[in-house]
């Protein structure tokens, strides 16, 4: 093995890399026992190659890069690889097997690697290659990294510079962030845009604060005052958006916020250019032309050398001619050239690569990584000003120097983007990472950013010398380029009269505040708090926020003390707090009682009183109570000390409803004999209720109200205490009146009118992502009600026509399968799904064109029906009665459908994964057999199959492609004649008619027999019906597969990834 040099770790440059290759002789012999490789070395650091040939305790292959002197190492010892492991195929090198990963080695995990490297069957097969006279061949190449201590980094401190943090998936945007930033000329005029009070609501502000944090912070910075600015929630800032959408769709808002104030025109300024399109006709003098603006351009990466390459596509001239002449208004049909060229370039020029484009053989977006070169000055001026128009400004000198490069690395399914920047265009590069960066060199900001394929030198020159070389998925995404003459005027000083004082002041108590917060945190532990409710907290919310109960605690602000500050000491507080003196404060537990209901149960003791708060709370948790709760009782005023409580004494908690207004307050409490009677305080009651002393008053006992409302009228001749009435309980009261008289004519009633409504929020099921009305209904309600409702709303006349599907919560869409006509009793249960246990308070709606019992009564089929000319697909919904046959399909679709000839017959079959599947009789009955949720399709059977011989054979076409040796089904399959005799040269004929197909595009396509997903590929001489043997494959498991990639599919924003959703800024 030959490998690098021993050196110091500290003084590695970025990596050291080396392969080395091993011939493992005679493997059958080390079956049941590991084995080693010999020691080599990369990065001055021992390495060995550790296999288990006969599997780890598995049933593969399991390989491991091993540390060699990991038991000499001292305490602490780390060391960071990338490495790969392989095992090479002898017979065809391309189906190596070949593994990667990176690792921190330490003397816990001291070797890494893959257990279930390969499958031990296909390693000892003889004719798959991996092992050639008994002998096997590992290769390893290892990369080992400079290990950086980022834990005690400090960016600004190495670099001068901070970065910003990840929300979780916002990489994309904080490289977008720190390129902009980076254009102080961008920076100033962001600094002068006028702002409202609340970064939260305003991007001005927001992005003000950051920009000014970035210049002046010493840590990273959070962007989540940003995004909340963008009216984002916290699901967006776990979704990855494309970088040049974000771009985009930011700068259009800046645009828009700027205008009418003194930076109007910035960003038009900044980034907008001119292009002119054109067609010119060659025969006759006719000129057609269109001038249009841009803020970046979108260049080919794929079938590009470089960014020149890319410009010389984008001016590249098209000839409209022979089908494709232009149609002129004057002239008519014409050849002509169509091109663009451009008028002008902006002073700072984004250029967005085009990395990811769509597939249209595997209907997935792909990513390219191919090589493409970008240059530290770009000349668009160059060869006499190809690239420009007739009326362009040829004083304008339009050379470019980069100003910084956005990188993404990973693959279409997801990765990670980062930014080289060079802020002044000196010659030190950065790059901005996140939370971190770092200073970077030339090579590393540009060369490695080309994509491509990158080769690691051989250790071992005797072995293979092929070169490896593996795909870097690290590569440029978006470049941005500042024009020479404009240097100065973008890259400009920034002065401290160009940040807003006000801002300066905000962010400066922001900060205040931050540190007031990490002091309280630091001392937390000396700290506690507790609640307090007042009758003022049960009056602010009861009939309001709360209608049950006393009090919501939640909504009571705790009070921090020193956890050894005497209880006694916070009364004295209250008194000057609040006015209430020591003597008229009575403190009361507040706990959760065997009903689930929370009420005060008893006044502190004197000796609890004497306690310091932070033994209170201790008593509260020994208590069940996971924080300090306590009532305060205010005594009236002409006592001058607290009366001691007798055991008669009981503190009753009092509500007043009004009826008429259908109205709950709270107005107080008494503190009572137990042994007296609720008629003895009747004019008391009316009193605080503003009634006349003699009203007729019916009071009701508050006891519980889940599950279910229990509000029970209270026996005013006898005693509190035979009525089963103890301190903390609640009476509500009101003026007696008959049931009729309102809607809610007592307390009872009005309570499980507030204890079962629900405002539902109707949704139309085409548009299941927004609220289309909502309506207050009560839980109880039953499935009519509930229609009933919604028809009243929607204008219907007959209900029965509405159907209506549940919400999944966790899903945030409709479910399945709608809900039946008067299959669920009541509201509460459309609400609730059983699996998970989740309440909605969405439901969707359909309007039917029949009621829906007659709608459940029939079946409802998708049906695909394929027209034999033009080749078109149509798809039709049909109806037909339960028990209905195929046959009966037929007959409904044939007059719905326009058919080549009259008596035409009709075939009808199930595709599955792009296969035919089934083929339906006419007489099977179509509920027992057919999945309603599968189209089906119907295809007129073609003349030529009645004149088929004994001999030919109907057979099942399949289009297919391949991805890494595997077959992919795509399209729609079908079914085609085959004769007897006929050779594939003949069938190619008539496959290329059906379709249409060109002949450039025909050339390409190759045709196989295809049985249990192997194609075996035919030749045109190939007899083909001689490959389809009736006794050996089912039907369903051997067809005539078509292999090509031309099959016609739209794609909406080919250069978006397939996981990204598009991107939007709400505010």
């Amino acid at each position: 093995c030959e490998s690098m040099p021993a050196v110091d770790n500290e003084s590695l440059p970025d990596a050291s890399t080396s392969r080395f290759t091993w011939k493992i002789e005679s493997i059958s012999k080390h079956s049941g026992r590991k084995t080693h490789s010999d020691i080599f070395v990369v990065g001055g650091y021992s390495w060995r190659v550790l296999v288990f040939p006969t599997g780890n305790n598995v049933n593969h292959l399991s390989m491991y890069l091993d540390v060699a002197d990991a038991k000499s190492l001292p305490i602490g010892w780390s060391r960071s690889a990338q490495f790969s492991l392989a095992v090479i195929n002898q017979l065809d090198s391309k189906h190596s097997v070949r593994k990667e990963v990176t690792h921190t080695f330490n003397s816990r995990e001291s070797d890494w690697g893959f257990t279930s490297f390969m499958p031990l069957i296909d390693l000892y097969d003889p004719s798959k290659g991996y092992i050639v006279n008994d002998q096997c061949i590992i290769e390893a190449e290892v990369a080992v990294r400079k290990i950086v201590d980022y834990w005690n980094y400090d960016s600004k401190k190495e670099t001068g510079y901070v970065g910003l943090k990840n929300q979780g998936a916002t990489c994309y945007m904080n490289s977008l962030l720190q390129t902009l930033y980076h254009i102080p000329y961008f920076r100033k005029a962001v600094y002068h845009m006028p702002t409202v009070d609340t970064p939260s609501g305003s991007i001005p502000l927001a992005l003000q604060s950051l920009f000014y944090r970035l210049q002046h912070g010493d840590n990273s910075i959070s962007t989540k005052e940003l995004t909340k600015s963008f009216g984002w929630d916290s699901y967006e800032s776990f979704m990855q958006h494309d970088v040049q959408e974000l771009n985009r769709v930011l700068c259009e808002k800046l645009e828009d916020k700027m205008k009418g104030t003194i930076v109007e025109g910035t960003i038009q300024k900044l980034f907008e250019g001119h292009h002119m399109n054109y067609i010119e006709c060659i025969g006759v003098d006719y000129k057609s032309t269109r001038k249009e603006s841009f803020y970046d351009l979108a260049l080919d990466v794929k079938g590009c050398s470089d960014v020149y390459a890319s410009f010389d596509k984008y001016v590249a001239v098209e000839m409209l001619d022979g089908d494709n002449k232009y149609q002129s208004e004057k002239y008519g049909l014409q050849d002509a050239k169509k091109g663009m060229l451009f008028i002008d370039f902006p002073p700072v020029l984004q250029l967005q690569l085009k990395r990811f484009e769509y597939d249209h053989a595997r209907d997935i977006m792909v990513k390219i990584n191919d090589r493409y070169e970008f240059p530290l000055q770009l000349d668009l001026d160059r060869d006499d000003g190809k690239y420009l128009s007739p009326e362009a400004d040829r004083s304008v000198r339009n050379l470019y120097t980069l100003h910084s490069v956005l990188v993404h690395s990973g693959g279409v399914s997801g990765g990670h983007y980062y930014a080289f920047i060079r802020p002044t265009l000196s010659n030190q590069w950065y790059k901005f990472d996140d939370e971190r960066v770092t200073k970077e060199d030339l090579k590393r900001a540009l060369e490695e950013q080309y994509g491509g394929e990158e080769e690691l030198p051989h250790t071992n020159p005797g072995l293979n010398m092929n070169p490896l070389k593996f795909t870097k998925y690290s590569n440029a995404y978006m470049l941005v380029y500042i024009r020479e003459s404009d240097k100065e005027k973008i890259v400009c000083d920034l002065e401290e009269t160009d940040i807003n004082e006000d801002l300066k002041t905000r962010l400066r108590k922001e900060d205040e505040d931050k540190e007031n917060k990490k002091k309280e945190k630091a001392e937390a532990h000396m700290f506690t708090t507790f609640k307090v409710a007042r009758d003022h907290d049960l009056a602010a919310q009861i009939g309001r926020d709360l209608f049950f109960d006393l009090v919501d605690y939640e909504k009571i602000h705790p009070i921090r003390v020193l956890k050894d500050m005497p209880f006694n000491q916070v009364k004295e507080e209250f008194s000057k707090e609040f006015g209430i003196p020591v003597h008229s404060q009575r403190f009361w537990w507040w706990s959760k009682r065997q009903n689930n209901t929370y009420r005060p149960t008893r006044p502190l003791t004197q000796q609890e009183e004497s306690y310091t708060v932070g033994q209170l709370k201790d008593a509260a948790i020994r208590m069940n109570s996971s924080e300090l709760r306590l009532y305060l009782e205010v005594v009236q005023e002409n006592h001058l000390t607290l009366a001691s409580r007798t055991k008669d004494d009981i503190l009753l908690f009092f509500k007043l409803y009004d009826p008429e207004k259908e109205e709950l307050r709270y107005v107080g409490n008494l503190l009572l004999k137990a042994s007296s009677k609720p008629s003895d305080i009747v004019p008391k009651l009316n009193e605080i209720a503003g009634f006349q002393h003699d009203e007729d008053i019916e009071l009701y006992e508050e006891i519980k109200f889940e599950p279910n409302i229990m509000c029970e009228p209270v026996d005013c001749d006898v005693s509190f205490s035979l009525n089963q009435i103890a301190d903390g309980d609640i009476l509500c009261y009101q003026k007696r009146c008959s049931l009729d008289q309102h809607r809610h004519p007592n307390v009872s009633s009005f309570f499980e009118y507030v204890h079962n409504r629900q405002v539902v929020h109707f949704r139309l099921l085409e548009k299941p992502k927004q609220d289309d009305f909502s309506l207050e209904l009560s839980k109880r309600s039953t499935y009519d009600d509930v229609v009933e409702k919604v028809a009243q709303h929607l204008g219907m006349d007959d209900p029965s026509k509405l159907r209506l599907t549940q919400h999944i919560p966790h899903l945030q869409q409709p479910k399945h399968q709608y809900i039946k006509y008067r299959s669920i009793d009541h509201l509460s249960d459309m609400l609730l799904l059983r699996n998970p246990n989740q309440m909605s308070d969405i439901l969707y709606y359909e309007i039917l064109d029949i009621p829906l019992p007659e709608l459940q009564g029939l079946i409802t089929l998708r049906v695909a029906f394929h027209q034999a000319t033009p080749n078109e697909v149509l798809f039709h919904i049909i109806r037909l009665p339960k028990g209905s046959t195929y046959s009966d399909l037929i007959d409904d679709l044939k007059s719905k459908v326009q058919l080549s000839r009259s008596d035409a017959e009709l075939r009808l079959f199930q595709v599955n994964n792009n296969k035919i599947w089934k083929v339906y009789l006419p007489t099977e009955k179509i509920d027992a057999v057919h999945d309603p949720n599968v189209p089906l399709h119907v295809e007129e059977i073609p003349e030529v199959e009645k004149s088929a011989g004994p001999r030919d054979r109907l057979v099942h076409v399949v289009h297919f492609f391949k991805d890494n040796q595997h077959i992919q089904y795509y399209g729609v399959p079908f079914f085609f004649l085959i004769r007897e005799g006929e050779a594939l040269s003949d069938i190619k004929v008539r496959i290329q008619k059906k379709f249409e197909v060109p002949d450039e595009q025909f050339l390409k396509w190759k045709f196989a027999y295809v049985a249990y997903n192997r194609p075996d590929y035919l030749q045109d001489s190939d007899i083909v019906l001689s490959r389809f043997q009736k006794n050996i494959y089912g039907p369903w498991e051997q067809s005539l597969g078509l292999e090509h990639s031309d099959m016609p599919t739209k794609r909406a924003n080919q250069n978006r990834h397939s996981f990204e959703k598009p991107v939007k800024i709400y505010n």
